[in-house]
């Protein structure tokens, strides 16, 4: 849902600077505007752009960081630790089963023995 909402912001924003850009022409052609002043006002705008641009995303990263700070969700270097720890776990189990058999049939095998 966020992702969609982001995607069509930019998308109305490249939609607008097409717009500004077209009119912005249409003033040059029309001489209201020289190219010069034309091309001026388009690159402060496009700076305008930008920053705001990067202000929403870093506001966008602040708030999707404390999102999932109060989800209280692992960290992937979280998963990675855990997940290595119960890959050694497991190999640990299943020696630990293997030696049990091996233990079980001696039992059984002594048991047979004195039997």
């Amino acid at each position: 849902m966020i992702t969609e909402t982001i995607r069509k912001a930019l998308l109305a924003g490249v939609g607008i600077q097409e717009r500004i850009r077209e009119s912005i022409d249409d003033l040059v052609k029309k001489g209201e505007l020289s190219q010069t002043q034309g091309a001026k006002i388009v690159k402060d705008w496009t700076e305008a752009a930008e920053k705001s641009t990067a202000e929403v995303n870093k506001t966008i990263s602040e708030l999707l960081e404390k999102a999932l700070q109060k989800m209280n969700l692992p960290a992937r270097d979280d998963v990675e630790t855990l997940s290595k720890r119960v890959q050694s776990l497991s190999i640990r189990v299943k020696r630990l089963e293997t030696k049990a058999e091996e233990l079980e049939e001696k039992t059984e095998k002594e048991k047979e023995d004195i039997t």
